[in-house]
This record gives structure tokens, sequence and C-alpha cells, in this order.
């Protein structure tokens, strides 16, 4: 799917632009573990990674996609919990995080992100986001609740303080509005 893969790809690479050694970071919907990885590679040996999802799937394919690369190690904290409860396990500043919104791919698609769990999670995330750091949101419309979400997640965006945060939405132009979206926040000051 090349839409996905594009939104993905644009995710990815914002956060690489500003991820180091020893940083910290978030994947608020682990589903397949690609952004876990990415994450872990970034951080290194002595970074670190929490990665959140409710799915017992989740964690089994993240996991088994970590050893095969060779970084499932104590830089990342496999987390079976929702993302609106990031701040039960991080008490520290974060430079990075990632949610893929919707489902998980290969799995149950009546599972699915939900506005309300992913605007309290995206509100915690940007408290614990440190100055310069980012958040990308990958949203997908295309599925039943998708939309609402995406129009949630657009309104709580649009609303942050400009002199706070930098907020950039990228879409395809010659693909239907059911195609996933990329929305990079960048934190500028406290």
């Amino acid at each position: 799917m090349i839409n996905w893969f594009m939104a993905a790809k644009l995710g990815h690479h914002f956060l690489s632009e500003i991820l180091q050694e020893g940083h910290s970071a978030v994947d608020g919907t682990m589903g397949n573990g690609h952004d876990t990885l990415m994450l872990a590679q970034r951080v290194g040996p002595q970074g670190k990674v929490y990665a959140f999802d409710i799915q017992d799937q989740a964690l089994e394919n993240t996991r088994q996609r970590l050893a095969s690369a060779g970084v499932l190690d104590k830089r990342v904290q496999l987390i079976q919990d929702g993302h609106q409860h990031i701040k039960k396990y991080i008490d520290h500043s974060i430079q990075g995080a990632i949610f893929n919104l919707g489902y998980l791919p290969g799995g149950n698609h009546e599972i699915i992100t939900q506005p309300g769990t992913t605007l309290t999670a995206i509100e915690h995330t940007l408290e614990l986001l440190a100055v310069g750091g980012r958040l990308v949101i990958v949203v997908y419309p295309g599925h039943p609740g998708g939309q609402e979400e995406k129009e949630a997640v657009e309104a709580l965006a649009s609303q942050l303080d400009s002199l706070k945060f930098k907020v950039l939405q990228l879409t395809l132009l010659n693909r239907p509005p059911s195609a996933p979206g990329v929305i990079l926040i960048e934190k500028a000051r406290d």
C-alpha cells in the first residue's frame, strides 16, 4: 500500500532528524513493531523506548521483530496498556513519539484506536515532550471510526498554542480523502 508506506516513511524521517543516542521515545501504538524498531535503532543501547499496545498479538509481533533485529534488550519496554496511560509509566521528558492510529494490520480490524483515549494520550505526550522534541501522528480515516478520530486529532492540533508548538499537516492531494495523512507537532518551548 503506497499510501500507508508514504505516511509511515515520513513519520520515520521526521523523528530520525532529531532522535539521538541516549534519547527517550514513545511508540503509542506498537502494532507490528515497525515504529518501535526504528525508535530503538535511533536511541541506541543507552536510550529508552516505551511502546504501548493493548493486544497480545501486537506485543508478540513486536517482540519477534525486535529480537530478529537484535534490539530486544533493556532499551525497549513493551507495555500492554492503552496509550492514554502513558504518564503511569513515564515521568521524565522524551524527545520523540509516534502514533499510528487505526487498527493492527493483520489483526482484528474491529479493535481500533478511539478519539477519547487518543486525545488523552496526545495531550500527555505533549506534556512529556522536551523542547525540540517531535510527536508524529499518522491518521487513517479510511476505516469505520477513522474519520471521526482524524477530525478530533486535527481539532486538538489546530488549537495548540502557536508560541509553544509548531504543527504541520501533510495529506496526499491526488488520493481519496480516506488516504492516510501525517500530523507533525514540534515543541518550540515550554
